[in-house]
């Protein structure tokens, strides 16, 4: 009898807990509302320049930014169960869409009929990849972001930093970008003696305080402070810099003998009307011998890397959710591959579940996913009501928000934490960087699966044990099962591994010891995963123990070093 009432207690203490947790549903939107509704405001504040400034790197409109930000705010929230990630344009897609422009004919304004052109035509391929996403979700592919490894991953993303960087410097010094990374980076000197010097005032100030205000506001020790972004300090800066400068009409001034420009064109220019802002898709990219082949391919560029990116996130955010809950990422996918095929549709930039706004929106206090479609409502309204304030912000001040960004993707901090993992690590993170950077972002992440294979087999691996994990499985007593792997446990056989452990340990509810005495290597990519696992299991009310490395010899001291068996 006792035991029952104990029972009882454990059930009804676990329905307390399951009640506490806030839920995107009719009942949390009314309940959580003056949180929700302070985040997202707080979060628009972030948003507004950050899509504007995404939206011009990538040579739209300023204006398409905000659109696939209150389109995936409108959209996801009823789709999607992920509660804290907030959906809109991305500084690492800002590579592929320039790409693609670039491939249509774009002309950064030289040329207003064929930018126009590139730009429909782009939109197209947003359509496209938006719905190649919904049918990824649909068939189930969201698990092929544990594919990659993570070393491939973070290369990726400081390849991608380093382009916004090299790219968007220029525009923060008053000058215009060359098209290829490389060339900008070999005309690097000599554009910085072409600076125009009230612009670059502009563009330095706003890095400043971009990288000053984040430990002045914890020197200070103000609480009120907390809720201010730098982004929104810059804007407070800048704004009334350029108002001195007049940048709202044009002149020339002259500064140590040379003459500089100055006028309307280094301002953001959105129109007044927010209906004249909608461009429809060109779908004869897909139909026209000269640019179906190339169509074809940046779909594909889309819809991986935007897959990739969007998973990443989301798998992140659920890490920083103080209630755990998890992400379907199946259904993710379908939600922002239907906002896509929607933003698109009308203009807008491809979205992806951005890291560093849903990061703010889960440090501004948000409970469930109305967080985000409030910082939707507030750009609605913002870019509906008051356009002209907008048009007072200079291009050099959202220029230094996205170096500023860039930098943060590819840091020392980075290449030291890859580092410290393993130095074959740092040599994948290496080719991948430098392959996006000298070719593309496809060929450059291939380069780095690449090298990871090579580099596997240089440890002797044999190709037969690495896309295939060689199992066994013995049942230990009524809830526990031991599972032993031959081979390898590497990235390329994760995904198989991974869902032998789920289906055993979460749907069968049972605790799982993983014995990898029989493996020959275990790499990074799987001790990590094997980590995140434990966590699931953990929230699951199971265990996970991973035991058999004990004959292993581990590549580095890192916890999650990649493992080799002594001979």
């Amino acid at each position: 009898m006792a035991h029952s009432q104990d029972e009882g207690r454990e059930i009804q203490s676990h329905s307390a807990a399951e009640a506490a947790i806030p839920r995107g549903d009719a009942a949390g939107f009314l309940g959580y509302l003056p949180q929700d509704a302070l985040s997202g405001f707080l979060v628009f504040l972030i948003a507004l320049p950050l899509c504007l400034g995404i939206s011009v790197a990538s040579g739209f409109p300023p204006i398409a930014g905000v659109f696939t930000a209150v389109v995936g705010a409108l959209i996801t929230t009823f789709i999607s169960n992920s509660e804290l990630t907030i959906k809109g344009p991305a500084a690492g897609l800002i590579v592929i869409v320039l790409g693609a422009m670039h491939t249509f004919g774009f002309t950064a304004g030289r040329d207003p009929a064929a930018d126009m052109n590139a730009y429909r035509m782009t939109l197209a391929v947003g359509v496209a990849s938006g719905v190649v996403q919904v049918l990824f979700g649909l068939l189930r592919a969201g698990v092929l972001g544990d594919f990659f490894p993570t070393a491939v991953v973070h290369g990726m993303l400081a390849a991608i930093g380093v382009i916004i960087v090299l790219k968007q410097f220029p525009v923060a010094i008053g000058l215009q970008a060359a098209a290829e990374p490389l060339e900008i980076l070999r005309e690097l000197p000599e554009t910085v003696t072409h600076l125009n010097p009230e612009i670059a005032c502009i563009g330095a100030l706003s890095l400043i305080v971009l990288f000053v205000w984040p430990h002045l506001r914890g020197r200070l020790g103000l609480r009120w402070l907390k809720g201010i972004p730098g982004q929104l300090v810059v804007l407070l800066v800048a704004v009334p810099l350029g108002m001195l400068f007049g940048l709202d009409h044009d002149h020339s001034y002259e500064f140590a003998g040379h003459a500089y420009p100055l006028g309307p064109s280094f301002l953001v220019s959105v129109p007044r009307n927010l209906s004249a802002a909608v461009v429809f898709p060109d779908f004869s990219v897909f139909m026209a011998p000269a640019t179906r082949y190339a169509g074809l391919m940046w779909v594909l560029m889309f819809a991986l890397v935007g897959n990739l990116e969007s998973l990443l996130s989301a798998k992140a955010i659920d890490m920083f959710d103080p209630w755990h809950r998890k992400t379907k990422l199946d259904r993710d996918l379908v939600a922002v591959g239907i906002a896509n095929v929607a933003a698109a549709s009308i203009g807008g930039l491809p979205m992806i579940s951005e890291i560093v706004r849903s990061k703010a929106n889960i440090d501004n206090g948000a409970q469930t996913r109305f967080a985000d479609l409030w910082h939707g409502l507030f750009l609605l309204a913002f870019v509906a009501l008051l356009p002209g304030l907008i048009c007072t912000i200079p291009l050099a001040s959202l220029a230094a928000m996205l170096v500023y960004t860039g930098y943060r993707l590819a840091s020392p901090s980075e290449f030291i934490s890859v580092y410290k993992i393993g130095r074959e690590q740092l040599v994948i993170f290496a080719s991948t960087l430098v392959g996006v950077l000298a070719t593309d972002l496809l060929v450059g992440v291939l380069l780095g699966v690449v090298v990871k294979f090579i580099i596997h087999l240089l440890n002797g691996l044999p190709i037969r044990t690495m896309f295939k994990p060689f199992l066994e499985v013995t049942v230990l007593d009524d809830s526990s099962v031991q599972v032993d792997a031959r081979g390898s446990a590497v990235f390329s056989n994760w995904i198989p591994f991974r869902r032998q452990l789920c289906q055993l340990g979460l749907e069968q509810q049972n605790n799982v010891v993983v014995n990898l005495e029989g493996t020959k290597l275990v790499d990074h990519s799987v001790m990590e995963g094997l980590h995140q696992l434990q966590a699931d299991f953990e929230r699951a009310g199971l265990t996970l123990e991973v035991t058999g490395l004990e004959d292993h010899h581990a590549l580095s001291s890192h916890p999650f070093a990649t493992r080799k068996r002594r001979t």
